[in-house]
């Protein structure tokens, strides 16, 4: 998960994408005098050119952090599935690896095979910010997903999730959800992620704006590890510390197994809980309905299948087919979709293990 974000970023790179593109539309509707035909042909998506018809043959490398978390195991899982759902793409993945300098050598071996485009989830994307500069400047696209390069010379485009978006989606549905039981006061929890990340800060951020904007608040808020250890201990000590809650977002899946764990130990059931990412534990206790766990908000693992698509179009000189862009944006932020009973079959297909 990103550990820098430029979500803000993404979305004004998205939001000006689609302003210009409105401006396009309807400077194109203010001049019209003419017939239509030529009008509509200015405006035309590429879809015939950027879709799965097989072009060019494009070697993809891909390098990841090692899989010692759901999410990230799957990121690795879905991008060699990705790659063999295309006759013209070659993958070669790299070992996953949590050391800097481990990876730095992978991503250095790959760019000495001539690979046509990289696929990059930095561990730590400050040092592995030169490597995709070297990469680009001996012109190896480089799609660099979720954690960001600190410079955006390292790479072509970036694709990511929004953690902002999660926190704030988090927020909206417990505001809906307490709002509809009519409670005015509520007592609500946050189990963060490790603390010290961008990605953690980003996120309760998120939350506690959306939250202020219903003239609510976080009452308790304790950091975890994302893992599920740290996250029956957090919140053992958040049950103990609180004798009554009304709802508690828990960042991660992942811990969330631990602190599902620490709320049955409790027997406490007066409030509900909304995850985070989108395991497909999560997804299956929400499906059941049998617990306190009501909602998820995602962090798409799917993000890496993505970028391979995105590599294959840079690869092959194409744009998004849906856009009238002849080319890849340069930024894309994920949505963070919020799962409830009511559309978590819709979800589960893509959950992680």
């Amino acid at each position: 998960m990103k550990e820098t974000g430029p979500t803000a970023m993404g979305r004004r790179n998205m939001l000006l994408g689609a302003g210009a593109l409105g401006s396009g539309l309807l400077l194109s509707a203010c001049t019209s005098n003419s017939n239509g035909d030529s009008d509509k042909a200015n405006v035309k998506a590429t879809t015939a050119a950027s879709g799965s018809t097989p072009g060019k043959h494009v070697t993809v490398g891909f390098s990841a952090p090692a899989a010692d978390h759901g999410w990230i195991a799957a990121i690795t899982k879905n991008a060699k599935a990705q790659a063999g759902q295309y006759s013209d793409v070659s993958f070669q993945a790299a070992e996953g690896t949590n050391d800097v300098n481990a990876q730095i050598s992978a991503v250095q071996t790959l760019i000495d095979k001539k690979v046509d485009v990289l696929v990059i989830l930095p561990f730590d994307g400050k040092a592995l910010t030169a490597i995709g500069t070297q990469a680009m400047d001996a012109g190896i696209p480089v799609v660099n997903l979720d954690r960001v390069f600190d410079n955006s010379l390292a790479y072509r485009t970036w694709i990511g999730g929004d953690n902002y978006g999660m926190g704030v989606n988090a927020a909206q549905y417990i505001i809906r959800t307490l709002k509809a039981k009519g409670v005015s006061k509520p007592v609500i929890g946050e189990i963060a992620g490790i603390d010290n990340l961008d990605l953690t800060k980003q996120r309760s951020l998120g939350f506690k704006q959306a939250l202020a904007k219903a003239g609510f608040s976080v009452s308790i808020r304790q950091a975890a590890a994302f893992t599920a250890d740290s996250g029956q201990q957090v919140m053992s000590n958040v049950l103990q510390a609180r004798s009554k809650l009304d709802a508690v977002w828990n960042h991660d899946d992942d811990q969330g197994i631990g602190v599902e764990a620490a709320i049955k130990q409790a027997g406490r059931s007066e409030f509900f809980m909304v995850g985070g990412a989108g395991s497909q534990h999560a997804m299956q206790q929400i499906k059941a309905d049998s617990g306190v766990l009501k909602a998820t908000v995602v962090y798409p693992s799917s993000m890496s299948a993505s970028a391979v698509t995105l590599a294959r179009l840079i690869g092959q000189s194409k744009g998004m087919g849906d856009l009238v862009e002849q080319e890849v944006p340069t930024s894309i932020t994920l949505f963070s979709a919020t799962v409830t009973k009511d559309n978590v079959d819709q979800y589960l297909p893509t959950s992680f293990t």
